[in-house]
């Protein structure tokens, strides 16, 4: 089956997804920056507190499916780290969204493995 066939969801229609989600389990959301309503890719900063900020980036997998990479690396980082890495992607590229979410437990509220 060709990739190009493949149903997607319109990436405005997954972030309003993930906010009802957080909204559920009264974790903090924020629609930061707001990209392409298509099909943007979308940047994930979750913030743990003290325990530090981790970027996931949209990607995917080898056989087509959603996946998340961890952009800023396999350990947390500061909130300065996380704001840079994410302003230099958005300077790339303008039709990305950016999507913060305090939860100090790191709870997935996309769908997709993190890689």
């Amino acid at each position: 089956m060709s990739h190009g066939l493949e149903a997607r969801l319109k990436t405005k229609l997954v972030v309003q997804a993930a906010v009802r989600l957080c909204a559920q389990r009264a974790v903090p959301i924020i629609v930061a920056r707001r990209g392409d309503e298509d099909a943007g890719t979308i940047l994930v900063k979750l913030n743990r507190g003290d325990l530090g900020c981790t970027v996931l980036a949209q990607t995917r997998g080898n056989s087509g499916e959603l996946a998340w990479l961890r952009a800023t690396g396999e350990a947390p980082v500061d909130e300065p780290t996380a704001d840079a890495y994410i302003a230099r992607q958005v300077a790339r590229d303008p039709d990305v969204w950016v999507i913060e979410i305090e939860d100090r437990d790191g709870r997935p509220v996309f769908n997709g493995p993190v890689l």
